[in-house]
């Protein structure tokens, strides 16, 4: 693999460590199952490669001043403070709910926003988008760092190969933390008082980041 490749795939792992990153698959991760989980994870890192591609490639043709790239944090901040009150206001008043029931003979735990349960086929697609999406708007606020390493290995000309590098190195924590993730859910999100609380928790931890991005 070429030099400037590893440099882009070593600069997504660094990348993804980012405290606002991996508050926002932990939101998002949550109560879900490990597949599911996954699922999520590879759309938000996905998203994230694309918006970075995306914003890249506009900046090679575009001088924007560094006053003005710093608006694109404010972007990632708003997303995780709207995500924590998001969370925080379903936690406090008793809209995030757990049910113990069974399947073929086999016994096991749904946690469901709202007040009804309910198995939604569309449901795993509609959490893959909104990760995506958001994935795709946080990346706003790494292009600078993206530019930076660009301008010092490749004359900032962006292409596909360093997207893929880059979003393989991002890919490669995001799901190692899902999967940490997941035993959370595994293991402390066996009773209704538990779910409230890990839940609420997220969600402070959510306004914490995302007001230190901003202040």
């Amino acid at each position: 693999m070429d030099h400037s490749l590893l440099i882009i795939f070593w600069y997504g792992i660094l990348h993804a460590f980012g405290p606002d990153h991996l508050t926002a698959i932990a939101d998002f991760s949550i109560g879900k199952s490990r597949q599911k989980t996954l699922f999520i994870t590879m759309a938000f890192a996905i998203g994230h490669g694309l918006s970075l591609f995306i914003f890249a490639k506009v900046l090679e043709h575009m001088n924007l001043s560094p006053e003005i790239l710093a608006y694109a944090d404010l972007i990632s901040a708003t997303v995780i403070i709207l995500i924590g009150i998001y969370l925080l206001f379903m936690a406090l008043t008793d809209r995030i709910n757990l049910s113990l029931h069974s399947h073929s003979g086999k016994e096991h735990i749904h946690i469901y926003f709202g007040k009804k349960h309910s198995h939604d086929e569309n449901d795993l697609k509609t959490r893959a988008s909104s990760a995506l999406t958001i994935g795709a708007l946080m990346g706003a606020g790494g292009v600078r760092g993206m530019l930076i390493t660009l301008s010092s290995i490749a004359h900032n000309e962006v292409n596909w190969l360093m997207v893929l590098s880059f979003t393989a190195g991002v890919m490669l924590i995001f799901i190692t933390f899902g999967y940490i993730i997941a035993l959370i859910n595994d293991n402390l999100l066996t009773s209704q008082k538990n779910v409230k609380r890990v839940f609420a928790t997220a969600g402070v931890i959510s306004l914490v980041v995302g007001s230190s991005i901003l202040f």
